[in-house]
């Protein structure tokens, strides 16, 4: 899918350069006004301080990485502790905190969730834009005192995440995959958000692609988060699976953790 974004021209001095970026990389050029950007386009603009992607014409709220407040915000408060499934997933127990590639960076909500209950993990995100989010929503969170040290756990890599893991000699405790899936044709039941977060990204052909260089790479095990009903990660059943009521983690496990995994930073180089 080919999505016509405009970048629109910013002051502020943390959101000029990330929008100048975009511009480079997108091939296109800022826009001083929305008067000329077509309707239906996605634009990335400066959100009072804060990047942000919103459809050109929409009521759709934009789309910000907010590490502070928000869902982020509620989940590290209210979300249940180490008893989470995805807590349970990657192996959060009996003082095990494992260094952690989120391969799939997306919004980084799983990866703030990870660092908040004390994992190092590392994001790759292939979209320039929303790796451009990404960075700007952490360089927000470690401007704050009350989630600061958790960003500091939290670091972003943009690129392919295959070629990436392919090309690393190092490796980390546990490599946490969760591909963008194709939705139902009942798009009603999507989020907004959610649809224009697939728009701007589209589905991941290639998903399949990452499960043989993430079990490369991981010390420990690999993590699959998938929806309930979805086939299985390149059609390989994993070693065990953990049910939610919409989605499902499946633990690719390739060798239990021993004391080393109890405080590890992984990094790819």
């Amino acid at each position: 899918m080919s999505i016509q974004l405009f970048v629109l021209a910013s002051d502020h001095p943390a959101i000029q350069p990330l929008l100048e970026s975009l511009a480079i990389q997108l091939h296109t050029d800022f826009s001083q006004s929305l008067q000329n950007v077509n309707e239906g386009a996605l634009v990335a603009f400066d959100a009072s301080g804060e990047l942000a992607v919103q459809r050109a014409g929409s009521k759709e709220k934009p789309i910000v990485v907010d590490f502070v407040g928000g869902k982020a915000g509620h989940r590290r408060k209210f979300g249940g502790g180490k008893g989470q499934d995805i807590a349970r997933a990657v192996g959060l127990n009996k003082g095990v905190k494992p260094s952690v590639l989120d391969a799939t960076g997306g919004l980084g909500r799983d990866a703030f969730v990870l660092a908040s209950l004390g994992c190092n993990v590392t994001m790759i995100e292939r979209s320039p834009v929303v790796a451009a989010l990404l960075e700007d929503g952490l360089r927000r969170a470690l401007e704050d005192s009350d989630v600061s040290a958790i960003a500091e756990q939290m670091s972003l890599l943009q690129g392919n995440a295959i070629e990436l893991m392919k090309a690393s000699d190092n490796k980390y405790d546990v490599v946490y995959l969760d591909p963008m899936f194709p939705h139902r044709e009942k798009s009603a039941l999507v989020k907004k958000e959610m649809r224009l977060f697939q728009d701007l990204l589209g589905n991941d052909p290639d998903a399949d692609q990452l499960l043989e260089p993430a079990l490369a790479i991981a010390r420990y095990r690999v993590v699959v988060k998938r929806p309930r009903l979805a086939p299985d990660l390149n059609g390989q059943t994993p070693t065990y699976r953990l049910e939610g009521k919409s989605c499902r983690y499946d633990i690719h496990t390739i060798k239990a953790f021993d004391a080393t995994s109890r405080c590890c930073s992984g990094q790819l180089g």
